[in-house]
């Protein structure tokens, strides 16, 4: 479907639109993504124009002429390109997905019916032509602006509207080309035969951000068990105590947490650190030292309520990670939403002052060298944003941002009900009846001879 996003047939873009919200809202309702549907959500609503959102107030209300034949003759193999893709997608979405119907059990069986061979073939086959599709998309749509240039009227805004499209239609060109490297990451023949300016000029630009391929996750992971990372403390160094984190599978009998549209930055780090030894995640020793050492901004970080933390009242003595293998449970289990099963140890067992927590940090080079800057907490900003943290910091970050999408919403739909209706929503306006040429003759021998009522009767009438 996004090989449709640069279509030049309106229609098969709308379609590939739709179909994108579908799965992105399919995603969001099954899986904790954070933002990243949100994202790509607003990234294809470049795909709507103003027509399909009526911007135009009173549009839906006029009336539509019947289409000039020569119009209606090029509408033609515009109809006849949607079909065949139409076609061409359902017969792959069959073909390719082995898709039967039991009509007996009312159910769709699918499987996959190409190898990853295949896959990587057909991925050399079309990457290159969907790149000069969108070239051939970018070319239409400035051609077309620049028709539309051609058609100001006036020295000044043929001159304003120039410059406008000059700086538009580079900057469009330049993000084009900046894109393609990135797209073409799925792809490496392709990634290597892209012109070298490309690849010169994303380099150059790459510290902006500017182009992504926006890829969550090109293989997935976890097929033979979610890896987590369980850490645990104690006071003696016999018996051991798990810190539970507020978003990532810990304990079994809790439910996974519904955490859209927030990011829990060191419970998805959490999880990346699984995937490898803890030494590819150097961050993962400073997180160990500062739970040593009691730093409550990082125990924040673990539990928003600190009193959930089991070390709150004094930091633990000894702390270690374990590396388990987490899965759902089975729907007969009650009580249970994870299996899980230990795989190894992760981090081992340290203190403060030992010897190997010590190499670590000098390994990794965070060791403590300066104590930390005094911060100045005079400024009446500074007491504000202290305060407005301490007032909000009781309220998980879904909640707290739940609330302000909700709010916004709220004044919005406060200011649209308020505010000044549109011309389309007033009733129309009634038509004056002409008034009876007697009473007219009557009120115009009545009327006096001055030149103000005479005036105020006219615009009545009118």
């Amino acid at each position: 479907m996004p090989p449709l996003f640069f279509m030049p047939a309106r229609r098969l873009r709308l379609a590939a639109f739709y179909s994108q919200v579908l799965l992105q809202v399919l995603i969001i309702v099954t899986g904790n993504y954070n933002f990243f549907n949100l994202l790509t959500l607003v990234l294809t609503t470049a795909l709507l124009d103003d027509k399909h959102l009526a911007a135009e107030s009173g549009h839906s209300h006029r009336k539509k002429t019947p289409a000039s034949w020569p119009k209606a003759l090029l509408g033609l193999p515009a109809l006849l390109l949607e079909l065949t893709v139409a076609g061409l997608l359902s017969y792959g979405a069959v073909h390719c997905f082995g898709l039967e119907v039991d009509w007996e059990q009312y159910t769709v069986r699918s499987r996959t019916t190409f190898t990853f061979h295949q896959f990587s073939q057909w991925l050399k086959v079309v990457t290159l032509p969907t790149i000069w599709l969108g070239v051939a998309s970018l070319t239409w749509e400035l051609l077309r602006a620049l028709w539309r240039w051609t058609q100001v009227w006036g020295w000044l805004g043929k001159f304003c509207a120039a410059v406008q499209l000059f700086i538009f239609g580079i900057a469009t060109a330049a993000l084009f080309l900046i894109s393609l490297v990135p797209y073409s990451y799925m792809e490496p023949s392709t990634h290597g035969r892209l012109w070298t300016g490309a690849h010169r000029l994303f380099g150059a630009v790459e510290h902006l951000q500017l182009a992504s391929s926006y890829g969550l996750f090109r293989r997935m992971s976890g097929l033979g068990g979610r890896p987590e990372v369980v850490l645990e403390g104690s006071y003696d160094g016999h018996h051991w105590t798990e810190i539970e984190f507020m978003y990532k599978p810990g304990n079994v009998s809790r439910p996974p947490p519904v955490v859209v549209p927030h990011q829990p930055r060191l419970d998805w780090q959490m999880w990346f650190a699984a995937l490898g030894p803890h030494t590819h995640s150097p961050w993962f020793t400073s997180l160990v030292l500062c739970l040593l050492q009691g730093k409550e901004p990082v125990i924040r970080l673990i539990q928003n309520d600190v009193a959930r933390y089991p070390f709150h009242k004094q930091p633990p003595t000894y702390v270690r990670a374990q590396l388990y293998k987490y899965w759902f449970s089975q729907p007969g289990e009650q009580g249970r939403w994870w299996r899980r099963q230990w795989v190894e140890e992760f981090f081992p067992s340290v203190s403060l002052g030992d010897p190997v927590l010590d190499t670590l940090l000098r390994q990794f080079g965070l060791q403590d060298k300066s104590p930390p800057r005094a911060r100045s907490a005079s400024s009446a900003l500074a007491q504000a944003l202290h305060w407005l943290r301490s007032q909000l910091s009781p309220l998980e970050a879904p909640t707290l941002l739940w609330g302000l999408i909700l709010t916004v919403g709220a004044i919005r739909v406060m200011q649209a009900l308020l505010g000044p209706r549109p011309s389309w929503w007033s009733p129309p306006a009634r038509e004056e009846r002409p008034a009876p040429k007697d009473s007219a003759r009557g009120q115009a021998a009545s009327a006096p001879n001055s030149r103000s009522s005479s005036s105020q009767t006219s615009r009545r009438r009118k």
